[in-house]
């Protein structure tokens, strides 16, 4: 199986047979149940005027597994995950970028598939939900972990969940990890006055009524932790926080989508925020193995 506009995703030449990674179809999704798709498109973080790098978020993040999570972990069997490769942006044109990613997964979907979604900028969250939306009965509500808000309304990486709420793909938007000093009060006040919620349940209740998209947004981490982003957090999350998040969303039956975004690999000294988006993606994998069907 090939994505349209897609070409294969990068992994080192050799990958352990004890690794995770090692276990990951690339010819073939029989069997599986979880795809990756890769975005490796910033064009969005630079019309926000972001530090670029987040285009070698996939390849980074490819690179991590191979390195880290084990084949065979104590007391439960991982699903099976199927790499359909990265989507091939299409230069500055991004709404045909956008275009793309949304092609992309609708493939996917077809294929019966639960898209995990590799970026990227934070805008490509929204083509990316917007192919999920249109396989469900009703507009999704949306989970984000995040240090932003972005619901801007000009075109770039700060404007996805005000697209998915504005194009009638989202009916309902929950953030958490907010960082209070790093967003305007016009952006607040928008986001409250649609309805939007901060941090209002937490990760051990019940989740909001209806079928969910959840977004990870690496920012949400402290930049002690995770220095390679678009934009630095000086008082973000913990990687134990933010795993439990994670792994809640992936034990969550009516989570239909998840997304790892904004991996900047040119400002990630020693590959650590690589290495955590790997972990991250194991935890939401291993919140998985336990749903119920």
């Amino acid at each position: 199986m090939r994505i349209p506009h897609g070409k294969p995703g990068v992994w080192p030449d050799a990958i352990g047979a004890g690794r995770f990674a090692a276990g990951i179809r690339r010819d073939s999704p029989e069997g599986c149940c979880i795809a990756l798709i890769g975005m490796p498109d910033d064009t969005g973080v630079g019309l926000n005027h972001g530090r670029p790098g987040a285009a070698e978020g996939p390849s980074a993040f490819r690179a991590a597994l191979a390195r880290y999570g084990t084949g065979q972990p104590a007391g439960f069997d991982w699903p099976l995950v199927f790499d359909a490769g990265d989507v091939t942006p299409a230069g500055d044109d991004i709404n045909e970028t956008h275009a793309r990613v949304t092609e992309a997964v609708s493939a996917v979907l077809d294929a019966g598939l639960l898209p995990v979604g590799i970026g990227g900028g934070h805008d490509l969250t929204f083509p990316f939900v917007r192919a999920i939306a249109a396989f469900q009965p009703d507009p999704m509500v949306g989970v984000y972990f995040d240090a932003h808000l972005d619901v801007r309304d000009e075109l770039g990486s700060g404007m996805p969940f005000r697209r998915l709420l504005e194009g009638g793909h989202a009916r309902e938007l929950h953030v958490h990890g907010l960082d209070r000093f790093a967003n305007s009060a016009e952006h607040v006040a928008w986001f409250l006055a649609n309805g939007g919620k901060v941090g209002d349940f937490g990760r051990k209740m019940d989740w909001p009524e209806g079928n969910l998209f959840v977004s990870l947004d690496l920012d949400v981490l402290d930049q002690a932790h995770a220095p390679g982003v678009s934009a630095m957090n000086p008082n973000g999350w913990s990687p134990m926080l933010c795993e439990q998040w994670c792994r809640a969303a992936g034990l969550c039956e009516r989570v239909r989508c998840f997304d790892i975004m904004e991996l900047s690999p040119p400002h990630d000294e020693r590959g650590r925020t690589a290495r955590l988006a790997a972990r991250m993606f194991l935890s939401f994998l291993s919140g998985f193995a336990g749903r119920e069907s």
